[in-house]
């Protein structure tokens, strides 16, 4: 019995322009919602240069009299610390990743079913998703 041969189906252009635009709102989603991730405030106590210049401080006179053990903690904190306090002079601009979402999110939650309520939990703000196009109850 001969193989069949399948007949190749050529996607029209306007397939092609649905696809490319589909991948370029998810990453724009993805881009945005990592960077929120990335810098989303942590609970407890905020720390400020000061409290971690001290702690440093602290570690120093604790290195001289610690186990070994003790020492291989402090000097990973101290490290942690260091890239912290380093963190801390470097500020983020979502602007670009915010934009790139608002052209984006109308059409991503169309597309796949996202309400309102879904990107309010994912941590998007009211204005953001108002500047987006997307209202309460939608």
């Amino acid at each position: 019995m001969p193989p069949k041969t399948t007949k190749k189906k050529n996607m029209s252009a306007e397939h092609k322009a649905a696809l490319a635009e589909g991948r370029d709102q998810g990453r724009s989603i993805r881009a945005y919602l990592e960077a929120l991730d990335a810098h989303k405030p942590k609970r407890g106590r905020k720390r400020t240069p000061d409290s971690i210049a001290k702690r440093l401080e602290r570690i120093e006179e604790e290195m001289a009299e610690a186990a070994a053990i003790d020492r291989l903690h402090l000097l990973q904190e101290q490290a942690d610390l260091q890239t912290e306090l380093e963190g801390m002079s470097t500020t983020v601009d979502l602007t670009e990743l915010e934009q790139g979402f608002v052209e984006s999110a109308a059409g991503y939650s169309e597309r796949k079913g996202i309400s309102y309520d879904t990107w309010r939990k994912m941590g998007i703000e009211p204005a953001v998703l108002r500047a987006a196009g997307i209202k309460r109850g939608s």
